[in-house]
């Protein structure tokens, strides 16, 4: 009834849906194949590999490698074989079934776009009689019209994802992951071998993408570890650019090529990268095995010589317990390292900082107390916080100018200003506020940066202390604390000298490694009097400077060495 064509259309050697034509496996490159390869080397100018987010990258100051590590997704040219990416409607392709994202009541209008009006009225109809389906489960129908592989074998597997909330961020995760694997599992079940999956996770739902593409990956990697002679072909299939880009950045680390994809991988994968099925890992809900009460790791006994006993008095022999010492294995006996233990020798860790911490607060420079986060414990952060944002309007934050976006630094690096006399903190919920934040900086902090920071008159308002700026480094993450180039202070006064000076300090004494690490930033200050010397770092152009920073300027050094044009705002030297 169909025919396939003989070309697709392409972009970055990617293959692309063109219309209602079928493609073939053959048609888009695999994972492996060396065209992919160098698609993935060569981004598009239009998405740079640097803009998308990134929160695998372990901080370069830990100084840590994936030298001596065992590799948790090594190197299977078997399973590579078997994944490809294509951007495009999955019932394009030529494979025997394909995932529909649906609500629990599988309704047309909650379905991937455009997959009813391709399959007809027959699909909605049979499924209003499968009597819906439950979150992280799927069900399987007949495809009817859509436009794919040899019309009566292929299938539809509907799926449903998890809403997704700060609070209950674990148990999304897993049913997620629980979506993906419950389609594979039903792909083998009907004696299917090839499937297209689009991105399960949707916008309505406020999943986070990158998190949800990690689940999503790790899932059917764990998978097809154990079933791939079951399966031919997975096609992640993916809707926007963005995506696409996602994909192409995490397929490596949990699909190495080759030895050096492998290594890589071992120094950017998350921390938790789930159970043997992709699940998240928790801890606390593990039974915790501990060593029986005076087992001996003494050296087994010779066994005795065998005395033979009426079989009737075999039951009534008493044996010592010293008879299981040469079978208890202590190592096994404790599998797992006590999650309340390993938490307080965390915070046995920060003890030697917490001094000084206490000491900041009774300077007046806030509460800087409380552990540091770990690399996965700020991305999970992180993440939370940008679903969120993501998916409220901030608008009332940003009419108050407080951050806002400039230009280029003298050395092209993208510029974040902010203004600390607009910081009306009696008038303005924190929280919003960091939200704000985390969305405006998101772009930013990819790759190098630097910020203004306008401390023109901002002493004569209320300012947040330092144990909030703190709080509000961890959230932004690691990639912020490494990219910044520098803070630009235009106007610092005594206070704020004092106060920064004192956190340098604490980072020159400071001996545990993540406080270290997170309080680098501080190190970055420069400290800038005059408007003319910010404009060495950063072009007048490049910035919108409000006009009370110009006024200031001139009531501060006295209008000496420079002149203001009250039309341009431009400082220029006096002749």
């Amino acid at each position: 009834m169909y025919r396939s064509v003989a070309t697709t259309a392409t972009r970055g050697g990617l293959a692309m849906d063109s219309g209602d034509s079928i493609v073939t496996l053959d048609q888009v490159p695999r994972w492996s194949d060396a065209e992919f390869r160098s698609s993935y080397e060569n981004e598009d100018n239009a998405f740079p590999n640097s803009y998308f987010p990134d929160p695998l990258t372990s901080s370069s100051g830990d100084g840590s490698s994936g030298n001596g590590m065992l590799s948790r997704f090594p190197v299977d040219h078997e399973i590579n074989l078997k994944i490809y990416l294509w951007r495009g409607n999955p019932w394009n392709l030529e494979v025997d079934a394909v995932v529909n994202s649906t609500n629990e009541n599988l309704d047309e209008a909650h379905s991937s776009t455009g997959l009813h009006a391709a399959a007809g009225p027959g699909l909605a109809e049979e499924c209003a009689t499968l009597g819906g389906c439950r979150t992280g489960m799927a069900k399987v129908t007949n495809a009817y019209d859509l436009p794919a592989r040899w019309g009566c074998s292929l299938r539809v597997i509907h799926t449903v994802g998890p809403k997704y909330a700060v609070k209950y961020h674990t148990a999304a995760e897993n049913a997620l992951s629980h979506c993906y694997r419950s389609c594979l599992e039903l792909l083998i079940e009907n004696k299917l071998q090839s499937i297209a999956m689009g991105c399960i996770y949707t916008e309505a739902k406020n999943y986070p993408r990158e998190p949800a593409a990690h689940v999503a990956i790790r899932t059917v990697r764990r998978f097809l570890e154990k079933q791939k002679d079951k399966i031919t072909a997975v096609v992640f299939c993916t809707a926007t650019a963005s995506d696409t880009e996602i994909y192409k950045r995490l397929l490596p680390l949990y699909f190495p090529r080759d030895e050096h994809e492998e290594e890589v991988a071992i120094s950017k994968l998350p921390a938790d990268v789930g159970d043997e099925n992709g699940e998240t890992i928790i801890d606390e809900r593990k039974i915790r095995i501990k060593p029986l009460p005076n087992v001996k790791k003494s050296a087994p006994k010779p066994p005795r010589a065998s005395v033979d006993l009426p079989v009737s008095d075999v039951g009534l022999v008493r044996r010592n317990s010293s008879y299981l010492d040469s079978y208890l294995d202590p190592a096994f006996m404790s599998l797992i390292k006590d999650p309340d233990q390993r938490r307080k020798e965390q915070w046995e860790k920060t003890a030697q900082a917490q001094g000084g911490w206490n000491c900041a607060k009774m300077l007046g420079f806030g509460d800087l107390g409380g552990p540091p986060l770990s690399a996965a414990e700020e991305y999970s952060l992180h993440s939370r916080y940008l679903a969120k944002a993501n998916s409220l309007n901030l608008s009332e934050i940003a009419e108050m100018k407080i951050v806002y976006r400039g230009g280029v630094d003298s050395e092209g690096r993208p510029v974040m200003v902010v203004v600390g006399a607009h910081f009306l903190l009696r008038c303005l919920d924190l929280e919003r506020f960091v939200l704000y934040v985390v969305k405006e900086f998101e772009p930013l902090i990819q790759k190098p940066y630097s910020i203004v920071y306008l401390h023109s008159a901002a002493s004569l308002q209320m300012q947040p202390d330092l144990g909030w700026m703190r709080r509000l480094q961890q959230i932004l993450g690691r990639k912020h604390q490494r990219n910044l180039h520098a803070i630009y202070i235009l106007h610092p006064t005594f206070g704020l000298k004092a106060a920064i000076f004192a956190l340098q300090l604490f980072v020159d004494s400071v001996r545990v490694k993540l406080l270290e690490i997170e309080l680098q930033v501080w190190k970055k200050v420069v400290y800038v009097d005059r408007l003319l010397q910010l404009f060495r770092y950063v072009p007048r152009e490049q910035l919108t400077i409000p006009d009370f920073v110009f006024q200031h300027d001139l009531e501060v050094n006295g209008g000496k060495g420079l002149i203001v044009d009250p039309r341009t705002k431009y400082v220029y030297h006096r002749p």
